[in-house]
């Protein structure tokens, strides 16, 4: 699921590299997936599917025996995750792959993390064998602060704590590594990259990428959230969820963890090496 979404879509990819039989679910099969037009490798099989439509969902099930589950974080992400997985033990899916959130404890101090343990506690319940991945923050959303970072500024509420950004491309690697390699299953994963880092040194690092002058601008977490919404047009509950992650980090101090490496046996893709690749998207 989520085929043409950051992740869903690099697990596509990752699966498709290893020639891996793929069905491709999306809301919008008639639109063109990314990633799928490589001449050197089968196309996979593209399906209509919405989770909120549990016949459609039963329809696109219909013969698979594993399943990845990433869907976008909000408000109603509970209820529809959990039809997938009551659809999916319906339609006899032997495995299930969740993409979840660090943090995922019933008293969790962000709400989306809050949300993913509820799930993660009726997969179990499901009796489904069940592998969960618990990414930290994605380095494909720096890329939305190319237009702050145009002006000169990043904002946050986070004083000098150091988040561990993850590769989106990696997370699809360990996905798909344990959707084909039996000794995964049953874990729960917790990935990151290679190192922490704070805004001050994103700012400094992305000073040096396009030769301009950026800084970190650090607000208290009420003034994020509503700068969020009436600046940039957040919906309420996504500033929210911003400034409660950035929160997190300031309470538990995040660090590598290596299982990325432990899994697929070489390192993490580096922030340096992305914000490189990216250089034009933030040199506009």
């Amino acid at each position: 699921m989520g085929a043409t979404g950051a992740t869903g879509n690099a697990v596509l990819r990752s699966l498709l590299a290893l020639g891996a039989p793929v069905r491709a679910l999306t809301r919008n099969p008639e639109r063109p997936i990314p990633g799928t037009t490589d001449p050197h490798t089968a196309p996979p099989e593209v399906r209509y599917a919405d989770a909120a439509d549990a016949r459609s969902l039963a329809a696109a099930f219909e013969g698979a025996g594993q399943l990845f589950l990433a869907m976008a974080n909000g408000p109603d992400q509970t209820e529809l995750e959990t039809r997938v997985i009551d659809t999916a033990a319906r339609a006899g899916i032997g495995h299930i792959v969740k993409i979840s959130a660090p943090a995922a404890e019933p008293d969790s101090p962000v709400a989306v993390s809050r949300g993913h343990h509820a799930i993660e506690e009726h997969l179990r319940a499901s009796g489904l064998a069940h592998t969960v991945l618990r990414p930290y923050a994605f380095m494909q959303n720096l890329l939305r602060l190319a237009p702050a970072a145009a002006q000169g500024v990043i904002l946050g509420a986070m004083g000098e704590a150091r988040c561990t950004y993850v590769d989106c491309r990696d997370i699809g690697d360990v996905a798909a590594a344990a959707l084909t390699r039996p000794d995964l299953v049953g874990g729960t994963y917790t990935l990151t990259g290679p190192e922490a880092l704070s805004h001050a040194e994103l700012a400094a690092r992305l000073s040096t990428l396009t030769g301009r002058q950026i800084r970190y601008t650090d607000l208290a977490p009420g003034e994020l959230r509503d700068t969020l919404v009436h600046r940039a047009g957040m919906p309420l509950w996504l500033a929210e969820h911003v400034t409660e992650i950035q929160q997190l980090a300031v309470a538990r101090p995040e660090s590598p963890t290596g299982t990325v490496e432990r899994v697929l046996g070489r390192p993490p893709r580096t922030l340096d090496a992305f914000l490189y690749e990216h250089r034009d998207h933030f040199r506009r």
